[in-house]
């Protein structure tokens, strides 16, 4: 189950979260050969991460939500596909070609169908001491906890939006974690904006009384919960000591300041783009969900034949919607291939296009309530870095548009940002905020950055290798 025995195939699907262990459960089910590349060591993507080896104690205090990924993985282990861990995609071109590296050999495998499912990732924004030893991203705590059950060891301010930062606070609680404060920085006016939208929501399941619970339980926990918050920033020397936040209220100006050796934050999730764009899909501006996303129909088919995107990778639907998507995706793809009948797959997606579109209808309210202001994302003080790889800061930016380099890929060009080894990934969103900002245009005026492979890090004798393999 975990050997490339061969380089080419029917199916293959990149990642091993909800939306590819279903859609590969699903394709394998009906007979076609299928490969799962997943970079994790086990799959559940980052939902259900370790979810086959995650002690029953830690389980159960990560809540029911990640739970539920142990029956999807365990159906998806009996289906019989091939599943390949530890095995990082560094290409993707539009004639279903995929650069791969396994055991620190490159190497090109083909299929007649892709269906590309790798997720999302936290949004970078960028403020002053993100960069900060003790600061880093709520996913990535939560991965700790979920995999080596690792928490901070003198508790830890959370900051950010969106429910994530109150599910970690209420699992942090829950492991006995000290969180000094939960920060939340979406404007109260977002209030007024999603209400209207909360009728669809209800619609939806459990969500909002999921969210309730975990805000109720922290209030009877006593952590003190913050809203409206319009200014952060970590300060330390060689590690983060304090955080400040404050208000803007009618002009007035309030700050705090916490002292604390850690500070978790999250900004929202967004679709991992780069495979996708070397690819050569279409992307659109999501207003709601504020980021560039892959352009899909309702089977995650894109404008590249052959090549279908699923789950958050398509835009931001969260892990159930995810799975429906993935076993859509692959009734599409089992029908291209000649397999079944439109008919048949027409008949069978039934049940996964209904409950897909229920449970979607609580994103508009959840975009509404979560939006982040301009002042978060686009960088108020010229000294704060956006580009890590390539130390470029915010005023360094602004001054690359003012001398002329007026579009994002013009400024990465002139300036370095996103050359690094992310490959943009924690800077394109924030240097295109900034230009739009400085020309006073829409961001979703401007091509985002232009993408290129190795999308991932290879080294020289790893291409060298993959040329001899190839003779």
């Amino acid at each position: 189950m975990n050997k490339l025995d061969r380089q080419s195939y029917q199916l293959v699907v990149i990642g091993a979260g909800p939306a590819g262990i279903s859609a590969a459960t699903t394709a394998a089910n009906l007979g076609i050969d299928v490969v799962v590349l997943d970079e994790q060591p086990s799959p559940g993507g980052q939902i259900y991460r370790a979810i086959a080896n995650t002690p029953a104690h830690r389980s159960a205090l990560l809540g029911a939500d990640y739970q539920r990924g142990k029956n999807l993985v365990e159906v998806f282990g009996a289906s019989g596909a091939k599943y390949l861990p530890h095995t990082t995609v560094w290409s993707l071109n539009s004639h279903r070609q995929i650069g791969i590296l396994r055991d620190g050999q490159a190497s090109i495998i083909e299929a007649e169908r892709v269906i590309v499912a790798s997720g999302a990732m936290e949004r970078p924004v960028p403020f002053p001491g993100w960069t900060l030893p003790g600061v880093m991203n709520v996913g990535a705590a939560q991965i700790l906890l979920k995999t080596a059950g690792v928490v901070p060891a003198n508790g830890t301010v959370i900051a950010g939006t969106g429910p994530l930062p109150l599910l970690v606070a209420w699992q942090y609680l829950r492991a006995g974690v000290s969180v000094k404060a939960v920060l939340e920085l979406s404007p109260g006016s977002n209030l007024w904006r999603a209400a209207p939208r909360l009728p669809r929501a209800l619609v939806a399941g459990d969500y909002i009384r999921r969210g309730l619970k975990y805000t109720l339980d922290l209030h009877k926990g006593g952590v003190p919960i913050y809203y409206g918050i319009s200014k952060l920033q970590a300060q330390g020397k060689n590690h983060i000591e304090t955080v400040e936040y404050g208000w803007d209220i009618l002009g007035f100006s309030r700050s705090e300041t916490i002292n604390a050796d850690s500070l978790l934050v999250h900004f929202g999730v967004i679709p991992r783009t780069n495979l996708t764009k070397a690819a050569g899909c279409n992307h659109i501006w999501d207003r709601g969900q504020q980021c560039w996303r892959p352009q899909v129909d309702i089977w995650g088919n894109t404008n590249v034949p052959g090549i279908g995107i699923v789950g958050d990778n398509a835009g931001i639907g969260g892990a159930r919607s995810a799975e429906h998507s993935g076993r859509l995706a692959a009734l599409e793809a089992v029908r291209s291939l000649g397999i079944i009948s439109t008919q048949q797959r027409d008949r069978q997606c039934k049940d996964d296009l209904n409950w897909m579109q229920k449970d979607r209808e609580v994103r508009p309210f959840l975009e509404a309530l979560y939006r982040l202001p301009d002042s978060l994302l686009v960088p108020q003080d010229n000294n704060t870095l956006v580009c890590r790889c390539e130390e470029i800061s915010a005023g360094q930016i602004r001054q690359a548009v003012k001398e002329g380099h007026t579009g994002p890929n013009q400024v990465k060009f002139y300036l370095r940002c996103g050359m690094g080894p992310c490959q943009g990934r924690q800077c394109a969103l924030a240097v295109a905020h900034i230009v739009a900002a400085e020309n006073k245009y829409p961001v979703s005026k401007y091509t985002p950055f232009r993408v290129r492979p190795p999308i991932r890090p290879l080294s020289i004798a790893q291409l060298a290798n993959l040329g001899r393999a190839e003779d």
